[in-house]
Formats: C-alpha cells, structure tokens, sequence
C-alpha cells in the first residue's frame, strides 16, 4: 500500500518543533533523545501478541479485556497511551465479524502495544480508503473475507486507541501461551491480516 505523505515533511515538522522546545527552555534535545528512546524500547507488537495469547488461553482476562482495555492491559504492566495517558478498546474478531483500525486524521495508535506504526497506516492512501473501501484495501494486504462477513472500521483519536483481537487459529488448542504470543502479527493487531 503507497501513500501520498511525505516522511520528510513530518521529520522537518518534528525537528522544527524539537528546535522550538530546545529554543524556549522546556526541554534539553539530550532529555527528549532519552525520553522516545525509553519509550520506543518498552514499544513492541510482541506486547500485543502477548495481550492476545493471554486473553485466548484466560477466559476472564478476555473478558476483562473486551470490558475494559486500559485496565486489562495495566494487569500486564503495559499502559495503554504513551506520553499522555489514552483509553485502550480491544474489539474482536470472530466467524461473523472482522474488525480494522485507522485514524483518519493522523496516526494515532496503540504504540505501547503495537510498536512503532508502520508507514502505510499513516499514509492518506490507507486512511482514506479503508473507511470507504475496507475489503478493497484488506484484499490488497492479501485478506479475502467471506461476503457475509461483517467488516467494521474504528477510529482512533487522541483519547481512544483501538486494538484487533484476532481470531485464535485452529488447531492451537493444546498450545501454551508462550508458542500462541509467537503466532500473533501486528498486522493482525491492526486488523489488516488474520491468524
């Protein structure tokens, strides 16, 4: 999936605002480099994967999840938000439904959970189309979903970050929940592939 952002724009945007705050005193350029390296290291879609092997093997995590995202996930030790805290909802694929996430105005995102968003969600390729067409575009990350599939779009925002449960696959019953956290993509996370 292309996009139509410029990654050179955003970075110019970013160290212009990093000048600005260096600048104005609010922050040393050193304290910022050491504040996105802490919070990047501890930002991983292996922390999605492990949510999501949690809740298929724990039925009361899963419901504790479904309920209350923010605070199931805070069981585990991971917060939901990054800098400013955000209210996480995990929505849940099963036969009748598939779910995709977006923000159509930026690319807000569980980091935490997910790690680094990966270049196409932030396109306005991706942002656009997907609420519009979403079996289109699913179908060009190699997703074919059943026509009596249900497909939902939620958008994140500044306050709401949105995360996939993924349908656990068959046959992985007798799995521990180490091996299921290994089966587990962020793309899947996201909704833009299944398991």
């Amino acid at each position: 999936m292309s996009g139509t952002h410029s990654d050179a724009a955003i970075s110019r945007q970013v160290r212009g605002l990093e000048a600005l705050l260096e600048e104005r005193g609010i922050v040393a350029g050193a304290a910022l480099d050491e504040a996105l390296d802490a919070f990047l290291a501890g930002s991983s879609p292996l922390n999605g994967a492990r949510v999501v092997a949690r809740a298929w093997t724990d039925p009361a995590f899963k419901e504790r999840l479904l309920a209350d995202g923010t605070a199931a996930v805070a069981e585990l030790g991971y917060a939901a938000g990054g800098v400013q805290p955000q209210r996480l909802r995990v929505v849940e694929n099963t036969a009748r439904t598939h779910n995709v996430i977006v923000c159509t105005l930026c690319s807000c995102y569980p980091v935490r959970l997910l790690g680094p968003s990966p270049s196409w969600y932030k396109s306005e390729a991706y942002r656009s189309r997907v609420v519009r067409e979403p079996r289109a575009v699913l179908a060009e990350f190699g997703l074919s979903l059943a026509p009596d599939t249900e497909v939902t779009v939620w958008d994140s925002s500044a306050e709401t970050r949105y995360m996939v449960l993924p349908r656990r696959p068959p046959g992985t019953e007798s799995l521990p929940e180490a091996e299921l956290v290994t089966l587990v993509t962020r793309n899947a996370l996201i909704g833009t592939a299944a398991l």
